[in-house]
């Protein structure tokens, strides 16, 4: 799929002499080449069209300054760890999720890859320094789908490997476990699929793969020895959700082996209001977009009784193979 994407690729000036940078030009050999000063010069312009983006992505090759790391929203599970934080060394995602976030947070849909890694394996270890730390690397992207342009979930499972009180969780959607399969297991690094129905991922998970690709990494991942989480996350109210959640959790617990997953969690449809009404303005192809969600305390989601019975009902799918220990909400 990558190989139709970056016709262009921007540089900042100082990201030229980066190993990383070097890797992605070389990856994409016949690609246009534009210097830039700054990423945000070209990620921050006014009057992008972030859907007119996505049919041609570009990628940024930037350094990031400051603020490498960023104290866990409440919006996000933390899986029972209190010192929960997230970062991002690749802003925005290959695929294009009807229900992302991203396409109301960012003005562009363009991939920025932040080549200097260190400056945030560094920053990690200074808040180690004080406190054992929960890092989810990629929670506004999908690092393993980008793996083969720059290795960035093997550069941070290699960092956790050498630091024992970081816990990381590396989320995704793709079937791209193959890039890293050649790796040891590491016993504080999480893998974490978002697992979809097929009618789901189809009409709202644009350009992911089918649930049964998803599948086979994971079983593949499991028998190397990985710690495996596994995300229902969101839960979408489509017509018929109740049968085909059920069926989705029965499909996923007759392929792999409920004693072997770490964890599950489970959460429905949520976004920041503004988000929403931002893509609001400039999408008009999704039906899910444009469902009566609710506002409470500026977040859309659906009504609190729906959201409790969407939650509640595939709470009770999954614990019919996970005991209630290991399931978030």
């Amino acid at each position: 799929m990558l190989a139709d994407k970056f016709s262009h690729i921007y540089i900042e000036e100082n990201a030229l002499s980066y190993p990383l940078a070097q890797k992605a030009l070389y990856r994409f050999k016949n690609a246009v080449k534009v210097e830039i000063g700054h990423y945000k010069d070209v990620f921050c312009r006014p009057n992008q069209d972030f859907q007119l983006q996505k049919r041609a992505q570009n990628l940024i090759l930037a350094v990031k300054k400051d603020n490498f790391i960023y104290k866990g929203p409440e919006l996000c599970q933390n899986f029972g760890n209190p010192n929960f934080y997230y970062t991002s060394s690749l802003l925005n995602c290959v695929y294009n999720c009807d229900y992302c976030y991203l396409q109301g947070m960012y003005p562009s849909a363009n991939l920025v890859a932040f080549v200097n890694i260190e400056d945030f394996f560094a920053a990690v270890l200074k808040q180690l320094n004080s406190q054992p730390l929960y890092l989810a690397v990629s929670y506004d992207t999908d690092l393993l789908a980008f793996e083969n342009v720059i290795p960035f979930t093997a550069m941070w499972i290699e960092f956790a490997a050498g630091n024992p009180d970081l816990l990381i969780e590396i989320r995704t959607k793709s079937a791209g476990y193959s890039s890293i399969a050649g790796m040891s297991s590491v016993s504080n690094v999480i893998l974490a699929w978002t697992l979809s129905p097929d009618v789901i991922v189809e009409k709202y998970e644009k350009q992911t793969p089918a649930l049964s690709s998803r599948l086979s990494s994971i079983k593949q991942a499991i028998a190397d020895g990985w710690k495996v989480r596994l995300c229902f996350d969101p839960v979408i109210k489509a017509e018929g959700w109740k049968k085909i959640y059920e069926e989705l959790v029965d499909e996923v617990f007759l392929s792999l082996p409920p004693d072997k997953i770490y964890d599950v969690g489970i959460g429905p449809f949520r976004m920041s209001a503004d988000y929403l009404k931002r893509i609001r303005k400039s999408r008009y192809d999704s039906d899910l977009i444009y469902y009566p969600f609710e506002c409470r305390n500026g977040i859309a989601g659906y009504a609190e009784e729906a959201e409790k019975e969407l939650v509640t009902h595939v709470y009770s799918c999954v614990n019919k193979y996970i005991n209630r220990e290991r399931i978030y909400l």
